[in-house]
């Protein structure tokens, strides 16, 4: 019997398979602030499944989540798309000035990519008007864009769609991803955008059903090594409680809810919703938060 939540046992996972089969780089683009160059450890071709309309949302308590600036970041995506780091600074995303081309944006990426080819409106006219299509997807990755201007390649850079009865399922996929950072189980990258497939299932007339995550590489830092392995030892006493509490008192352990991403139920309108929408109940991440430094 699992005892704990999902996320946190896919992490418990991955951070195992990394430390055991894990391929060192060599030559790594990115570099840590003091000038070292960022080697990682990684693996290819992972993948988790989550389903919504079971209770079962993507969010890690093995350390705190910023879920609040996550969504904010997807409002500034495909919301009110925008590729201007003061504005989204302003909108309370605050990580993306060290990838500043040197025109105060990220270049010709993301929410820019989105307006330019009106991504998002066609996504809703095509769940809307051939529901059972499958051709609904969601292309960060346009040639021309990657290569009018500098700037970081999107990493989360595709989502594929489709409608099943009641639900509406979504699976992302991404080339590169930091795990413990963001793109790991129950990490910003999945809690974005489960709460993505939230907004425009619920815009659409649907249930947010399976959320998927498929991500092509990824790694864990040199440098955060040592905050892997707090995160499995948070993962051990994390179980250990969950079991005491089984065998002391199976209906207190029946009783304790999982944690959940909860949207407005008067929000229907996803070019209207703000993040005051959004609550998240049950969620007691363990602390304190990790230090871990980003490879630029």
């Amino acid at each position: 019997m699992n005892l704990v939540y999902n996320a946190d046992s896919y992490m418990e996972s991955m951070i195992k398979d990394i430390k055991a089969y894990g391929y060192k780089d060599e030559n790594p683009r990115p570099h840590y602030a003091d000038g070292t160059p960022a080697h990682t450890f990684s693996v290819n071709h992972t993948f988790r499944t989550y389903d919504l309309s079971k209770g079962n949302f993507p969010i890690c308590t093995l350390r705190p989540q910023a879920w609040k600036t996550g969504i904010k970041e997807i409002f500034t995506i495909y919301q009110k798309p925008t590729n201007n780091i003061a504005e989204m600074c302003e909108r309370g995303v605050t990580w993306w000035g060290e990838w500043d081309i040197g025109d105060g944006t990220i270049g010709q990426r993301y929410g820019a990519t989105v307006a330019r080819y009106d991504l998002i409106n066609r996504l809703i006219e095509d769940i809307k008007n051939d529901p059972y299509g499958r051709r609904k997807i969601v292309s960060l990755w346009q040639e021309t864009d990657l290569r009018e201007t500098a700037g970081l390649a999107p990493c989360a850079f595709q989502t594929i769609w489709n409608v099943r009865g009641e639900y509406l399922d979504m699976v992302l996929v991404q080339r590169s991803g930091d795990m413990l950072t963001a793109s790991g189980p129950g990490g910003i990258n999945e809690i974005q955008y489960a709460a993505l497939l939230m907004m425009i299932a619920r815009h659409t007339g649907y249930k947010p059903g399976v959320f998927s995550h498929l991500v092509a590489n990824e790694q864990i830092y040199d440098r955060h090594l040592e905050a892997a392995d707090v995160m499995l030892e948070r993962y051990k006493e994390k179980i250990d409680k969950d079991y005491e509490l089984f065998e002391s008192d199976i209906e207190a352990w029946k009783a304790k809810g999982k944690p959940m991403l909860v949207l407005n139920p008067n929000a229907t309108n996803f070019f209207e919703m703000t993040i005051d929408d959004f609550t998240m109940e049950n969620y007691e991440p363990m602390k304190p938060q990790l230090k871990l430094e980003l490879g630029i």
